[in-house]
């Protein structure tokens, strides 16, 4: 079954909810859904009380450390984290009580070329069963390519089966963000969700345009159950009016 997997999206050290893609280095075309009232350690402890685990918090950026910090305090062992996750940090994050690190641009040069030896270097530092890996993606052409710096760039990592299969035994889990679609809440990228469904290797969580519920039960039919997901905008805990946090916590927890 399709599980709910939370989140906590931080900028500027508030917990925020972005159309994906338009958070850039100057700031001129983000676009917001979500600004907080409570602070990432309320939306932590709510996640730790409802026994929600796997959830993720993401640095979007500078100035969030902090935020970050107080919110793998207040759930330890109950949350990934990632945004300029490096094999230099990856173990103090842990230390902080983070279950997993979530790596993605750190994998890739400036030219989006796959660095294996710093995947190496992680798995060494971390082991695999900590380990996550971001394969946010964008559509071309040819399918999903991997997009870094803030989905932002393109690398030359297409999201295809035998990429999964490549890279499954060098981590945990995959997190990936359908970048196109995220933020908009008009609905799920159903062609990549379903060429994820078809790949079986190890636990995978979908992010991007999920609506309503029914969403989820697309997610869930799509993928064969096998896929995990999580929420953003829509939710009614980030403002929105198409998801219901209670009822994912009664019926996909």
């Amino acid at each position: 079954m399709t599980r709910f997997r939370p989140c906590i999206d931080l900028h500027n050290g508030c917990v925020k909810q972005i159309v994906g893609g338009t958070l850039t280095d100057d700031g001129a075309t983000l676009r917001t859904n979500f600004v907080a009232d409570h602070p990432a350690e309320w939306f932590a402890e709510r996640y730790k009380q409802d026994g929600l685990r796997g959830g993720h918090v993401i640095k979007l950026g500078p100035g969030n450390d902090a935020a970050a910090r107080a919110a793998l305090t207040a759930y330890p062992g109950g949350l990934q984290i990632g945004g300029g996750i490096t094999p230099e940090n990856a173990e103090e994050w842990l230390a902080f009580g983070a279950s997993h690190v979530i790596v993605t641009s750190v994998l890739f040069d400036n030219e989006g070329r796959f660095r294996r030896h710093i995947l190496r270097e992680l798995v060494e530092r971390v082991g695999k069963e900590r380990l996550v890996l971001d394969l946010s993606c964008r559509r071309t052409r040819d399918g999903w390519v991997v997009a870094m710096n803030r989905w932002q760039t393109l690398t030359e990592l297409a999201v295809t089966p035998a990429t999964l299969s490549a890279l499954a035994c060098h981590c945990d889990e995959f997190l990936i963000h359908a970048a196109d679609v995220e933020g908009k809440c008009n609905g799920i990228d159903r062609e990549l969700v379903s060429m994820l469904g078809s790949w079986r290797g190890c636990p995978m969580t979908y992010a991007g345009g999920i609506a309503s519920m029914s969403d989820f039960e697309l997610i869930d039919s799509l993928s064969g159950g096998t896929i995990d997901a999580t929420v953003g905008s829509a939710l009614d805990l980030f403002g929105g009016t198409g998801v219901s946090y209670a009822e994912l916590v009664a019926t996909r927890a």
